[in-house]
């Protein structure tokens, strides 16, 4: 099974991420930011990987610990899930259009992580989260998953567009990274290693 379960427990943060790369797109998220929930939620749908997210962080400092020990676990959970990544696809794109909004993204399950990120925000907030926070969160999924990613902003103008087009578009890429390919049995490299 490609599933995993990880908690973590520090003075900051307590989470518990759940994740199954071959289920439905089904998902009960709590992180006690909506609008990380909602995204959490269109990963979970569009990827097809069915998700649990429990999270209790500082909340009343500011959400920087929630976002960035988010991305740590839920980085951690996908490199568990898969494993040596034998006969998987490895690599995945997508170029997601949501109305004015148009992002590209491409990644690597490489086991080098890398995050290049060329998304400039319309805005510092949405509602009362800093939208910094987002490039915070994609970096520590990044380092713990083995991840290189590329996400660029081609066109935008309102921010919960732009946010909701990388959430999707990363889904999407992440879908197609995971799946297996029947045409390979073994570690998609020639080095033999992940």
């Amino acid at each position: 099974m490609r599933s995993s379960t990880i908690e973590r427990i520090t003075g900051e943060t307590r989470i518990n991420v759940t994740l199954d790369l071959d289920g439905t797109g089904k998902s009960s998220i709590a992180t006690g930011i909506g609008f990380m929930d909602h995204m959490l939620t269109l990963f979970s749908k569009h990827s097809k990987i069915d998700l649990t997210v429990k999270c209790d962080g500082d909340l009343q400092v500011d959400a920087h610990h929630t976002m960035e020990d988010l991305g740590i676990v839920m980085g951690q959970c996908l490199a568990q899930a898969l494993g040596d990544k034998r006969g998987i696809n490895r690599y995945g794109s997508f170029l997601l259009p949501m109305d004015e909004t148009l992002v590209m993204l491409a990644l690597d399950f490489s086991g080098r992580p890398f995050l290049a990120w060329e998304v400039p925000s319309p805005a510092q907030y949405i509602k009362d989260l800093d939208t910094a926070l987002f490039q915070e969160f994609f970096r520590a999924l990044c380092v713990s998953a083995g991840l290189n990613l590329h996400v660029k902003l081609m066109a935008g103008g309102e921010v919960h567009h732009v946010f909701e087009a990388v959430f999707k578009g990363f889904a999407h890429a992440v879908r197609t990274a995971v799946e297996s390919d029947p045409r390979e049995s073994g570690i998609p490299s020639t080095k033999g290693i992940l």
